[in-house]
C-alpha cells in the first residue's frame, strides 16, 4: 500500500527520498509528499495525483535540508488531496504513516478536547498530533514517539520527523512492513528493501511492535514493550539496475516477456539436474502423514492456489481445501492437528494472507509458503519457505510472479506424490522433464503477438467479457479475467465452461466477447460443447488453445490463438501467458494506466 522513505545523511534528502518514491510507484498512490528539516524547521511539499505534480512543486519551490521522510499515499480515511496528503504534523513533529488507526476517533476526540486542531480527514493525522501532546508535555522525542504508539491500535509503519532535532528520524511498525537501510554516514528507513535498493544493500527488519531511532551513526531497535533489542543486519540480494524497464514501454510489458526465465530460474531451484528429480527444503515435519491441506491466499495468488490444488489432489492425493484469505480469518475453519497451511503471496506482506497464517498456527498447523519475498513478514513467520525467482515485480498487475508460484506448486505437488506414494519414478521423469520443457515453449507464446492484438481489438470495445474454462483452465479463466479488469476497467468475469447453462448464458448476445482456454485433453469436447451453445446465443469467440485444439476450433471461433501443445499437467503455466498478454493489448488500446491502475495497490498491507 502506501510509501514510506526516511533519510538521515550529509547531503540534500529531497532527491533521495523523491527517487526512492518513485521505486514504490508500484505500491499503488494518489498522492505523495516530503518533509525535510531546514535550519531546524520542518518544511513540506505535498501534492495530489501522480509523483510528477510533486517534481514540478519542488522544481517551483526547492526543499533543502538532510534528513527528511517521503510518503506515496493510497487513500483510506479522506480523499486523495493535497491536504490529505502526507506527511502530517505540526511545527514539532511530522509523520508519514502507512496502515491503518483503527482507535483513531476515540485518539481524535481526546485530542480536541485537549486543544488540538485537526486540518486533515486521515486517520493518519492522529498519530501526529498524539506525538505533538506528548512533546508539548516536555518529553523528548524518543519518549514522545513510545507514549504515542502505546495508545495506537491496528496496523502500521510509521516514520517521524522533530524540529530542530536534525539527524533523527524515528520508524515503527505494527502490520505493516517496515526495513532500516545502512548506508555510509547516511541511514534509511523504506517500507521495503527495494526502495533503498541503489542506497544500501545493507538492511535490518523489524518486527511486529518493533520500533527504531535512526540517526547517523546507526539504528537503536525496541520491542512494544520499549526494551532494547538487536536485529540482524542482512546482506539484500536487490540491486539498482533490477527495477528498470530494460527498454520496454511498461514494466508489465517487461515482466509479460520475464515468464520464461523466471520460471526456468524457479525450476532450477528445485529440480536436481543431474536426477530429475524434485528436490525440496528439508520439511520439520512429514509430508506423507499430512491429513489434510488448507491453501489461502488473495487476487492472482488464490488462483495460483486453485490451481496448486488440482494438482496437490490428482498428483498427491492429498485433500485440499481452499479459502480467500480475507474470508478464512472469520470462517473460523475446524482444522486437524498437524494439517498443511499453505500460504501463497508476492510480497510476503499481504495483511489478510499473514492474519490467516496466525490463525493456522494457533490451530497447530504446519506452515509452508510459497513467496517471492524471502525476507519478509510471512517468511519469518512460516516453517518452510518455497521461494519463487522471479525478482521485483514492479507493475501492480501481476504476471510472471503468477507463473512462479505455479512452477513452485507444480513441483510441490511432485514431491507430495512421490512421498506418499501416488507418483512412480517414471511418471515424475514423466513430469520434470514437461516442467523443464516450460521455458522454451513459453517463449514460443509471443510469436502469438499479431493474433493477440487483434483479439484485443474486439475486446476493447465491448462493456461485459466472459471467461470460460474447465478443470484447472478454470482458475487460468478467473486470472484472465482478473487482468482485463485490473488494467483495461473493463467488466469482465469467469466461469467454469459447464456451469454457464445454470445462468450466466442468459448474459450472453452479439455484443458479449467470450474468451476461453481450451487446451487439448480429456476436456477438450465437452469445453467445445460448451462453446457451441455460447455461439447459439450470437456470443463472439475468441480461443486460446493449443496446436493440437486449434484445427478443431478455426471453425468454430472468430479468433484462434494457438500456443505450444504440452504436457496436460503443466498446460495451465502456458496457458496464464497469453491471458495476460491480452489485458495489457487491451489496456493499451483502451489508454490506461497499465503500470500503476486506478484504486489498486500492488502490496495490500491492511485488511
Amino acid at each position: 500500500m502506501c510509501g514510506i522513505v526516511g533519510v538521515v545523511g550529509c547531503k540534500c534528502a529531497t532527491p533521495v527520498i523523491f527517487d526512492a518514491l518513485r521505486r514504490l510507484e508500484y505500491r499503488g498512490y494518489d498522492s505523495a509528499g516530503i518533509a525535510t528539516l531546514v535550519d531546524g524547521r520542518i518544511e513540506r511539499r505535498r501534492a495530489a495525483g501522480k509523483l510528477d505534480n510533486l517534481a514540478a512543486l519542488l522544481e517551483r519551490e526547492p526543499l533543502a535540508g538532510v534528513t527528511g521522510i517521503g510518503h506515496t499515499r493510497w487513500a483510506t480515511h479522506g480523499a486523495p488531496t493535497e491536504n490529505n496528503a502526507h506527511p502530517h504534523g505540526t511545527e514539532r513533529v511530522s509523520v508519514v504513516h502507512n496502515g491503518i488507526i483503527e482507535n483513531f476517533e476515540e485518539l481524535r476526540r481526546e485530542l480536541e478536547q485537549a486543544g488540538h486542531v485537526f486540518t486533515t480527514e486521515t486517520d493518519s493525522e492522529t498519530v501526529a498530533q498524539l506525538v505533538d501532546f506528548h512533546l508539548a508535555r516536555g518529553l523528548s522525542p524518543r519518549d514522545a514517539a513510545f507514549a504515542a504508539l502505546r495508545r495506537l491500535e491496528g496496523a502500521y509503519a510509521l516514520a517521524m520527523l522533530f524540529a530542530g532535532h536534525d539527524g533523527l528520524v524515528i520508524g515503527a511498525r505494527h502490520g505493516a512492513p517496515l526495513v532500516v537501510g545502512y548506508g555510509e554516514q547516511e541511514m534509511f528507513l523504506g517500507s521495503d528493501s527495494l526502495a533503498l535498493a541503489p542506497l544500501t544493500r545493507r538492511i535490518a527488519y523489524l518486527d511486529d511492535g518493533d520500533w527504531v531511532v535512526v540517526t547517523r551513526d546507526g539504528a537503536e531497535f525496541f520491542d512494544a514493550s520499549g526494551e532494547r533489542v538487536e536485529r540482524a543486519v542482512r546482506t539484500t540480494a536487490l540491486i539498482a539496475g533490477s527495477v528498470g524497464k530494460d527498454g520496454y514501454r511498461h514494466y508489465m510489458e517487461k515482466e509479460l516477456h520475464e515468464h520464461p526465465v523466471v520460471i526456468g530460474q524457479t525450476l532450477q531451484r528445485l529440480i536436481d539436474p543431474a536426477t530429475r528429480r524434485v528436490v525440496l527444503p528439508d520439511l520439520p515435519f512429514d509430508l506423507a502423514s499430512v491429513p489434510r491441506a488448507v491453501v489461502t491466499a488473495c487476487g492472482s495468488a488464490f488462483y495460483a492456489g486453485m490451481i496448486g490444488r488440482y494438482w496437490l489432489e490428482g498428483i498427491a492425493r492429498l485433500p485440499v481445501d481452499i479459502d480467500v484469505a480475507s474470508e478464512m480469518r472469520y470462517r473460523d475453519p475446524p482444522l486437524t492437528p498437524g494439517g498443511l497451511g499453505l500460504l501463497i503471496s508476492q510480497s510476503g506482506e499481504t495483511a489478510d494472507t499473514l492474519a490467516a497464517l496466525r490463525g493456522m498456527r494457533a490451530r497447530q498447523q504446519h506452515i509452508v509458503s510459497v513467496l517471492n519475498v524471502e525476507q519478509s513478514t510471512i517468511a519469518r513467520e512460516s516453517d518452510v519457505v518455497l521461494g519463487t525467482v522471479a525478482g521485483p515485480e514492479i507493475s501492480v498487475a501481476s504476471t510472471k510472479a503468477f507463473t512462479a508460484q505455479l512452477s513452485v506448486l507444480a513441483c510441490l505437488a511432485i514431491a507430495a506424490g512421490r512421498l506418499r506414494g501416488t507418483v512412480s519414478a517414471e511418471r515424475e521423469q514423466e513430469m520434470v522433464a514437461a516442467l523443464l520443457d516450460l521455458p522454451s515453449r513459453a517463449s514460443e507464446v509471443f510469436d502469438q503477438a499479431p493474433a493477440i492484438r487483434e483479439m484485443a481489438a474486439v475486446v476493447a470495445n465491448a462493456r461485459d467479457v466472459l471467461y470460460l474454462g474447465r478443470g484447472s483452465s478454470f482458475p487460468v479463466a478467473l486470472e484472465g479475467a482478473l487482468k482485463l479488469k485490473e488494467v483495461s476497467y473493463i467488466h469482465a468475469e469467469a466461469y467454469a465452461a459447464g456451469e454457464m447453462k445454470h445462468g450466466p448464458i442468459s448474459l450472453i448476445d452479439q455484443t458479449v466477447p467470450i474468451v476461453a482456454t481450451v487446451p487439448s485433453g480429456p476436456l477438450f469436447e465437452k469445453t467445445v460443447s460448451n462453446l457451441q451453445e455460447a455461439r447459439a446465443r450470437g456470443g463472439r469467440l475468441l480461443v486460446f488453445t493449443d496446436t493440437k485444439g486449434a484445427e478443431r476450433l478455426r471453425g468454430l471461433a472468430e479468433i484462434v490463438v494457438a500456443i505450444p501443445t504440452v504436457d496436460e499437467f503443466t498446460s495451465p503455466v502456458l496457458q496464464t501467458i497469453p491471458v495476460q498478454m491480452l489485458a495489457y493489448e487491451v489496456a493499451l488500446l483502451k489508454g490506461t494506466d497499465v503500470d500503476q491502475p486506478r484504486n489498486l495497490a500492488k502490496s495490500v498491507t491492511v485488511e
